[in-house]
């Protein structure tokens, strides 16, 4: 198997000034995920340091923040062979046992989940690290529901923005 051309799959991305806020530098990364090379480069990337040293993965769950931590969860899973937990947006679920609010960039935001995760460990994932407010919410999640993270992964942190002091073990497959 080839190395993963990561070069190539972050020239995809493209980047929106003053979106959703003004200000903001939204960086897209759904080119990635419609290209099929580019999308297996950057999972294969992102399970590679947390695999045990025999290759299987060091983790039992890949959860997953919505909408594109979903996509990202579902490559994983895939891949390393467990199983997925989705991380919803507030509302979108009919009785969820874990509620946590927390703030963005631009905004204040709210996630949620079910199940139980007792005893799993859990690989976190999502598609930008930016402020790392989601990022540490969705381990607030997996905790409450009796999980383990065993880490983070996600496709593109935005290091100015200083996330990772809220996510110190969240590996980025880039970093701009």
């Amino acid at each position: 198997m080839s190395a993963p051309d990561l070069a190539r799959a972050f020239s995809l991305i493209s980047t929106t000034p003053d979106f959703p806020a003004p200000g903001v530098l939204f960086r897209d990364v759904s080119p990635i995920l419609a290209d099929p090379q580019a999308y297996a480069d950057v999972l294969t990337a992102a399970a590679e340091p947390f695999r045990d040293s025999d290759g299987s993965p060091a983790f039992d769950l890949v959860a997953g923040i919505e909408a594109r931590g979903f996509v990202m969860a579902g490559g994983l899973a895939a891949l390393c062979g467990t199983g997925v937990l989705p991380i919803r947006k507030a509302g979108k679920l009919p009785d969820p046992q874990v509620h946590v609010e927390y703030g963005l960039e631009y905004a204040d935001a709210a996630i949620e989940a079910s199940g139980d995760l007792t005893g799993a460990r859990v690989l976190v994932v999502d598609d930008v690290l930016a402020t790392g407010g989601t990022l540490q919410a969705a381990h607030t999640v997996v905790e409450r529901l009796g999980g383990t993270v065993a880490g983070s992964a996600v496709l593109l942190e935005l290091a100015a923005l200083e996330g990772r002091a809220l996510v110190p073990n969240c590996h980025a497959v880039f970093t701009l």
